[in-house]
């Protein structure tokens, strides 16, 4: 079956003007960070899965491509433009080449679907974003508690089953959303109970979990732990398993912050209310009036700062801030009045993309440690020319640009678009100025 051709331009840049206040209505598509492990789990189940509301972001597209030729075949529905249907693999005697899993994080969610039809994976080492090493390690432990043989080569890494567990039991170090998600697929592909502590809760995980309920399985879950179980008995796998991937919380939240810098007011929908209630919490904070409900995030009117400094500290922790927040939080707080505190150690690299772009347009921040900084606003920017360097650092650029004198150029928009269809889009829909430009 031949993929859908993604609906994004093929411009590498983008001319973006400073205009009026943003407003209206927008609805956000499916979430990238949330689509790849549903994705991964659905050709773990050993049986066909429907999975709606799939984004056309580019990472999910290649992934898509990949489980193909992993031997899964993908199908497309007719009537359903953003859904697709994964049908157990094809029966093919080795995997094709999937060398270009090195251009996404999350590749290391192909290691369950390889192992399920295989027994063995062999994958490159994750790329994507450069904003530090993606670490494998746990991962490893993961697999080796299940009795895999885990093997490093020179350009990657392979897993290899071993003897099957019928139950493993493993503490985290710490709450890893990759290691969280690669223990719950290590589990559906072996067919095992789990026991999991100290483990992430973020939504995708929790979405993950959601979809295990839906096939059968037993789950429990607190902060101390979660607890799985296969189903006693295998459900019909007559007609396919529904799933659907959540809304973009990250892109809600995007486009809510580029709303705010502006002095504007408007509708976010498609996502789901508890997902983005940490950015809301600093949201309100710093004077930003927002309304949450159950599917959609509305900004009113004009900012009323409140003096109080915006701090965007990300965390692994329950409720935490997800550290993809922090750059839109970044730009908005150049608007903001006040003193300004951001933090990202989960991604070691981000602010060494982010800062230096910035700084093109004339910001000042101060950078504490290569994870911590501080801005004091409200500061004037100057257009210029800037690149996305990552997916985040991209949608934080376009909203400094949406309020810097004079044009900006926004270059390096396939690094935008792994995560976001057509995030310049939506911004016009709200009013943005934003024309397609050259390098």
């Amino acid at each position: 079956m031949t993929l859908a051709p993604l609906n994004v331009s093929d411009t590498d840049a983008v001319i973006v003007r400073p205009c009026r206040p943003l407003a209206g209505t927008v609805r956000v598509d499916g979430s990238k960070n949330a689509a790849l492990p549903l994705l991964a789990a659905a050709a773990s189940l050993r049986r066909s899965v429907h999975l709606s509301n799939v984004p056309g972001s580019a990472d999910v597209q290649l992934m898509l491509g990949l489980l193909q030729r992993s031997g899964y075949r993908v199908a497309h529905p007719v009537t359903e433009p953003r859904a697709v249907i994964i049908h157990p693999q094809d029966g093919s005697a080795a995997a094709g080449d999937l060398e270009d899993a090195a251009r996404i994080r999350a590749s290391y969610y192909l290691v369950t679907p390889l192992l399920a039809v295989y027994g063995q994976a062999d994958l490159p080492w994750p790329g994507g974003c450069r904003i530090g090493q993606r670490g494998m390690d746990l991962h490893f432990n993961v697999y080796r508690l299940f009795g895999d043989i885990v093997t490093l080569t020179e350009g990657g890494y392979r897993v290899r089953s071993g003897s099957r567990r019928d139950t493993v039991a493993l503490t985290l170090p710490f709450r890893s959303r990759g290691a969280s998600i690669a223990a719950i697929l290590r589990a559906i592909a072996a067919g095992s109970r789990l026991e999991l502590g100290n483990p992430n809760l973020s939504p995708e995980t929790i979405g993950v979990l959601a979809a295990l309920r839906t096939a059968g399985w037993q789950t429990h879950v607190s902060e101390e732990k979660i607890t799985l179980a296969p189903p006693s008995h295998l459900p019909d796998g007559a007609v396919p398993l529904s799933l659907a991937v959540s809304g973009d919380k990250i892109e809600a939240g995007t486009l809510a912050c580029a709303i705010a810098a502006s002095g504007g007011e408007g509708r976010i929908e498609g996502i789901h209310g508890p997902d983005v209630e940490a950015l809301t919490e600093v949201l309100a904070r710093i004077g930003v009036p927002v309304t949450l409900t159950p599917d959609a995030l509305i900004v009113h009117g004009a900012v009323q700062p409140t003096g109080r400094p915006l701090r965007a500290l990300a965390s692994l922790d329950p409720g935490g801030l997800d550290a993809d927040f922090e750059p839109p939080l970044m730009a908005l707080a150049l608007t903001l009045p006040g003193a300004h505190h951001f933090a990202d150690a989960i991604n070691p690299g981000r602010h060494g993309n982010l800062l230096p772009q910035l700084a093109a347009l004339g910001t000042r921040v101060e950078e504490i440690t290569p994870t911590q900084c501080r801005l004091t606003g409200p500061q004037q920017l100057t257009g210029g020319t800037v690149r996305a360097t990552d997916i985040r650092t991209g949608s934080a650029l376009l909203i400094a640009a949406l309020n810097a004198r004079g044009s900006t150029t926004v270059t390096g928009l396939d690094q935008l678009r792994r995560g976001h269809a057509d995030l310049p889009a939506k911004l016009r829909a709200l009013g943005a100025d934003i024309a397609e430009g050259t390098r």
